[in-house]
């Protein structure tokens, strides 16, 4: 394996079980599952409908590619786009969140003749040669060869940057007008905006709700079109809505929006789903080898089956927001957690240097190794460095299992305070 691979601890855990909300280690030690394999495990380990129409879809046939009619994945495609918001909209299935906005890149910059590409700052995109290329995050960009022309406007990091201080309004005021500049500057066509309506690896940043809404009537002036990339904020992880978009929804929908990670509960799907004026407009063929696999589209179908079925969505809500709040009131009594942030199952604690507005990783990689010897497993992302703990569980969280999280994280920041010297 190479030496850039990294694994979280000093001595990596081995996860060899699953039920429920909770994993178990190669040495039979249990622990709650806050961070769900980077947001992937939706809804929850070993889920009965998923295994099992994974088992009788692997008893009949494992793979054909799209060369083929294959029926669940017209039935999962046409789930999804009635539930995408995008009228008349289109479904390409891929393997993985990187694939899919490598997708939606390629269907972009085709439909508009233009390599020139709109990124938010501290964005993250996936782990390809083009993906990296919109990376606004230095900790997970290796290269700066590229095939695009990339230009970082501001809006995904509400408190920190030059806007920091602002009202809402004024913030996004402010983003609009470096929006209208670079534009402005930039000469050509652009292409598009790809933006996550919550920065993932970023750290679980945003801006304020309606700022992409802002955003799309400058961009609809001169044809650009909007990529909402939901790979981490998708099928209702929020629990305000069912994608992040929604919080921007003043101007419609995004004309393309690319999915993964929750949807197969750990099953490797991802896709695009966008205007049919837009997926449509490839001159050239164009299939999926592993995008649409019978397997991962049964398990797609029954994982979506029961996230809307026990209304997950509004869980996530219901539980996050308590979470979010007994979070807050422990942190601000802990000098160096800067902010507790998020909505819904998608929680961000940004720590720093104590007396400074300076990232601290060292006191995240602490945390993270406390966590896991009070049995608690959680990420950890942000700027450069990493100085935010990420806590995003399967959405069928219980009010007990929050609180017996939230709980086992104190006593981390506890720990990890103690060792550091912090207040």
């Amino acid at each position: 394996m190479p030496s850039w691979l990294a694994l979280y601890y000093e001595r990596p855990v081995e996860i060899t079980r699953g039920e429920g909300r909770y994993v178990w280690d190669a040495e039979g030690r249990r622990y709650l599952d806050f961070f769900g394999g980077i947001l992937t495990t939706m809804t929850e380990h070993a889920l009965p409908a998923v295994a099992e129409a994974v088992a009788a879809q692997a008893g009949r046939v494992l793979h054909t590619s799209t060369l083929y009619l294959n029926r669940p994945m017209v039935e999962l495609a046409e789930r999804i786009a009635e539930l995408s918001g995008i009228p008349d909209a289109r479904v390409f299935f891929t393997s993985s969140g990187t694939e899919a906005n490598d997708t939606a890149l390629l269907l972009a910059t085709s439909f508009r003749r233009s390599n020139q590409i709109l990124a938010m700052r501290n964005s993250y995109h996936g782990r390809s040669f083009s993906s990296v290329a919109i990376t606004g995050n230095t900790s997970w960009s290796p290269t700066t060869l590229s095939p695009l022309q990339t230009l970082y406007v501001h809006g995904s990091v509400r408190t920190r940057g030059p806007f920091a201080g602002l009202s809402d309004a004024e913030f996004t005021d402010r983003c609009v007008a470096d929006l209208r500049d670079v534009l402005d500057q930039a000469g050509g066509q652009v292409a598009a905006l790809i933006a996550e309506p919550v920065q993932g690896v970023g750290g679980f940043t945003s801006g304020p709700d309606g700022l992409f809404a802002a955003f799309r009537e400058v961009l609809a002036e001169r044809g650009i079109l909007w990529i909402s990339d939901e790979v981490q904020t998708g099928w209702g992880r929020t629990g305000d809505h069912f994608w992040g978009w929604q919080a921007h929804a003043a101007s419609g929908p995004p004309d393309l929006l690319t999915f993964a990670k929750g949807l197969g509960n750990g099953m490797s799907i991802g896709g695009v789903v966008g205007r049919a004026e837009v997926v449509d407009c490839l001159a050239a063929n164009s299939i999926s080898t592993f995008g649409g696999s019978p397997v991962t589209m049964v398990a797609g179908l029954a994982n979506l089956r029961h996230l809307l079925e026990h209304d997950l969505p509004g869980n996530a809500r219901r539980v996050g927001g308590p979470l979010i709040e007994r979070l807050r009131a422990f942190g601000s009594d802990v000098d160096f957690v800067r902010e507790v942030r998020g909505r819904g199952l998608m929680i961000g604690i940004e720590l720093v240097v104590p007396g400074t507005d300076r990232p601290w990783p060292e006191a995240a990689s602490l945390v993270l190794e406390a966590a896991r010897e009070e049995g608690l497993l959680i990420g950890k992302g942000g700027g450069p460095g990493g100085g935010v703990l990420r806590i995003a569980p399967p959405l069928s969280l219980t009010e007990e299992e929050a609180a017996e999280g939230a709980g086992m994280l104190e006593k981390a920041l506890l720990r990890a305070r103690s060792a550091l010297g912090a207040g």
